[in-house]
């Protein structure tokens, strides 16, 4: 009959069973890759061996403050040292990482500060008075904040708190690190935007964080010694776990503070970065930086692409610049990416450029750890996979969140039918890969007919003026809402409103073309998402 299960008469012990945890990468690099370089700041650099000792004296450093397993430890910081060291040191303590957006409003941060109830902040001494301000407004007992300096970036410590460095150096290096006794504790804490309410806390797992770290793996067809640029905010899915990862295979993360083309550039050019991620405005960014902001190099950087589709006109050009760009999807409540868009060889090598890059904006297939990603429609049934009927992107997977803090109702919600409901809207083409629609809330509905907002954008960034496009529904009296472009303009270009539709109708139907085009910044979030509720605003009040 073979081995049935519960039927053997062997039971888990230590020797065949230990929970699942990204910690346990750091612990074997401390010793495998003891004298490689782990990070760069600036003129900062550490071992693996150095880097694991950093972290183990934060771990004992924060018990001294009072932290116990279970409590919440919170981060206002960039992409510097002390943000990937507190990856490590918050959970070798037990307790549980709440990175908090650097850009959010004092109201926003307070209310974070009070709904995880943050025993201890630490803050980068640009974002203290946030912080401090966050801490007056709370309804709660205020957390203990610990000053993290930077002084070469022009932000040296005020005096009024703990510092970091300080309390690191009176903390003991040979603190014996809390591992988790059951890989489904709590790991993280993540809140999303906020954008239509109060932010959602989203709880990370060790065992999902473990399992994104090995699947990245395969799907960046990854090797040992990779050099990883941190563009992607570490308070952003954590990265996208990427600095969960890095030990695993021995890498060198690049910390960078300000994402600028020339910072980008130079630390390809300088550090030999290999890999790195970011949203499409950061691949427009590189395509459209002038020339003195371009450093030369030699070989092929690859990319993680994700936060919206990028324009298959990016796309093709950033290729051509040395940079090899894969497509991939995913939500805070999914740890960061969990589809690809997996190249399929032969089938698409001979593709031409707008085909290839057409391709290559596809949201594609689930990332091996993953169970299942599909689109369904409203009754939870497999969508025909035709490239034109629509539906809603379904994920089901150990790299899914536990759920909502203190939300009940909104995690039923959201796992409705035993999938997590992303509320993307995609098509899926015959190969079974799926490309986004829009957002549920994002869909243009004129008419009666339903327009894809980044199909519109798509079209637009084809344009050789625009830098950026954002398409949003403004409310019409005959058709119920048209299609309303913003555009941001490449330096030096004038804005021609209809010559821009006249462009659009070349490809769209009619019906798809924006009806009214405004010249103007747009909003976006620190992620380099574009903010469309801010543009919703700003269309209906155009009257």
């Amino acid at each position: 009959m073979g081995w049935m299960r519960d039927e053997t008469g062997l039971e888990k012990c230590a020797a065949n069973y230990v929970p699942l945890t990204p910690l346990s990468h750091l612990r074997r690099a401390a010793h495998v890759f003891a004298d490689h370089t782990a990070l760069i700041y600036a003129d900062h650099r550490a071992t693996y061996a150095q880097y694991h000792e950093r972290c183990t004296r934060l771990a004992s450093a924060l018990t001294t403050l009072g932290v116990n397993p279970g409590d919440v430890v919170a981060t206002l910081i960039p992409n510097v040292t002390a943000q990937a060291e507190a990856h490590f040191g918050v959970p070798a303590c037990g307790a549980v990482l709440n990175t908090i957006n650097t850009r959010l409003d004092v109201d926003t941060v307070s209310y974070i500060f009070d709904h995880g109830e943050a025993k201890i902040v630490m803050v980068d001494s640009q974002f203290l008075e946030l912080a401090e301000a966050a801490c007056d407004r709370m309804d709660g007992p205020p957390p203990i904040l610990v000053e993290v300096p930077d002084e070469a970036a022009g932000y040296p410590a005020s005096g009024k708190h703990k510092v970091y460095e300080d309390l690191l150096a009176g903390a003991d290096p040979n603190f014996d690190w809390i591992m988790p006794e059951d890989e489904w504790e709590s790991l993280a804490l993540n809140y999303t935007s906020g954008t239509t309410g109060r932010p959602k806390g989203v709880v990370y797992h060790h065992r999902g964080a473990y399992l994104m770290t090995m699947g990245t793996v395969v799907s960046w067809r990854m090797v040992l010694h990779p050099i990883y640029l941190t563009i992607v905010p570490l308070f952003h899915c954590n990265g996208w776990n990427h600095t969960w990862m890095m030990p695993l295979i021995g890498g060198t993360i690049v910390c960078c503070r300000d994402i600028t083309a020339p910072a980008i550039y130079d630390a390809i050019a300088e550090q030999g970065v290999t890999h790195l991620g970011g949203a499409p405005i950061v691949l427009n960014m590189l395509v459209n930086a002038p020339a003195q902001d371009r450093r030369n190099f030699s070989h092929v950087v690859e990319v993680f692409t994700a936060g919206a589709p990028p324009a298959p006109a990016t796309l093709s050009k950033i290729e051509a610049l040395g940079f090899n760009v894969t497509q991939v999807y995913g939500l805070t409540e999914t740890y960061g990416h969990v589809t690809e868009c997996l190249w399929r060889g032969a089938d698409w090598d001979g593709l031409d450029k707008p085909d290839r890059a057409a391709v290559k904006a596809r949201q594609g297939v689930a990332f091996p750890m993953m169970e299942d990603i599909t689109v369904m429609d409203t009754d939870m049934h497999q969508i025909p996979m035709d490239a034109s009927t629509q539906g809603e992107i379904m994920i089901r997977g150990n790299s899914v969140m536990k759920g909502y803090y203190k939300n009940s109702k909104a995690t039923a919600d959201a796992f409705q039918g035993g999938y997590f409901h992303s509320g993307d809207i995609a098509l899926q083409h015959s190969d079974g890969y799926m490309q986004i629609a829009d957002r549920a809330k994002d869909i243009i509905i004129s008419g009666g007919e339903n327009i894809s907002s980044v199909e519109v954008e798509g079209v637009l960034m084809g344009h050789e003026d625009v830098l950026l496009a954002a398409v949003v529904a403004k409310p019409d009296e005959k058709w119920g809402e048209v299609p309303c472009a913003f555009v941001e303009l490449k330096p030096g270009a004038t804005g021609d409103a209809a010559a821009l539709i006249a462009f659009a109708r070349q490809t769209l139907a009619g019906f798809k073309a924006p009806k009214y085009v405004v010249f103007d910044e747009l909003p976006k979030t620190s992620t380099g998402k574009i903010q469309k509720f801010e543009l919703r605003k700003r269309a209906k009040d155009m009257g």
